[in-house]
């Protein structure tokens, strides 16, 4: 499920920002960006994660800052003048005139130094991070309970739909044989013609008995109606379940593809179409289900 979730928050001595994104995926992947300094933390906040939310990407931007400072990076001027020397005496040697800035001697090491890292200890502030991070979930939660509702009224409308066009075929069912036994009738009237044969009546009872057998979807109504109802259930529970769904949602498809199968008549065959149109659509919201 899609999801964004943030919170802000600030102690005598830092600034903290967190920023929490969620997109589908049928499993749980969680990914932190964070300040180096914090880096340790990593495992922890994927546990706060974990203790939330079970599928989906899941990516995490933290800011963290000291309180009342303008920049925690300080240029070390006595570095970067020794450097720029070192640079000037090789260019007096070889004759290289010396660049037009000291740009590229920002990034050489120990020009640029994090003050934040001298005064901060990770495993100190995680109950102060830990709690930003919390807040955040809950934003992101709020976002996808809302989107989870959205999707449950889909959910139920797709089942009515099943269940609707269900009874259809039910009602349907039992002309399937009485049709087949007329039409054998007919059939066989008109290879006799004129002969003066006749059908003996245990044939045809055999016979329309054998197909009866074949076409029987009795069962596979019972058990369709079965998957509907849990189904119902479990998107009304009270947590969410998208793999016990994914599971039902396949089983349903099985129980209409059988149907459609066994029962050869062409009206029943028009509401296993729409049956299986809701199932696929029922399959395509499931995706974005926790």
């Amino acid at each position: 499920m899609t999801g964004f979730g943030s919170a802000n928050g600030q102690n005598d001595r830092f600034t903290a920002s967190v920023e929490i994104k969620a997109v589908n995926n049928r499993h749980l992947k969680v990914s932190t960006r964070l300040p180096d300094v914090l880096g340790s933390l990593e495992s922890q906040i994927e546990k706060a994660v974990r203790k939330t939310v079970a599928r989906g990407t899941v990516s995490i931007n933290v800011r963290f800052s000291p309180v009342g400072q303008a920049s925690r990076y300080q240029i070390s001027s006595e570095l970067l003048t020794a450097y720029w020397n070192q640079l000037k005496a090789i260019g007096e040697t070889n004759g290289v005139p010396l660049p037009d800035s000291v740009n590229s001697l920002l990034t050489l090491p120990g020009v640029i130094s994090d003050e934040m890292s001298s005064s901060l200890d990770a495993k100190t502030e995680w109950p102060f991070l830990e709690g930003v991070v919390t807040e955040a979930l809950s934003g992101l939660n709020e976002f996808r309970q809302r989107e989870g509702e959205s999707m449950r009224a889909e959910l139920e409308q797709c089942c009515q739909q099943i269940a609707t066009n269900l009874d259809a075929v039910v009602e349907r069912a039992p002309e399937v044989v009485n049709n087949y036994r007329d039409k054998v009738l007919e059939r066989v009237r008109e290879l006799l013609g004129d002969s003066g044969a006749t059908v003996e009546p245990d044939n045809l009872i055999r016979e329309v008995s054998i197909f009866a057998d074949r076409c029987d979807i009795n069962e596979e109504i019972t058990r369709l109606r079965c998957h509907i109802d849990e189904f119902l259930k479990v998107i009304n529970g009270p947590t969410s379940q998208g793999r016990k769904l994914d599971f039902l949602s396949q089983e349903m498809f099985r129980e209409i593809n059988t149907t459609g199968s066994k029962a050869s008549n062409v009206e029943i065959a028009h509401h296993v179409v729409e049956m299986k149109a809701a199932v696929e659509k029922i399959r395509e919201i499931l995706g974005n289900v926790e």
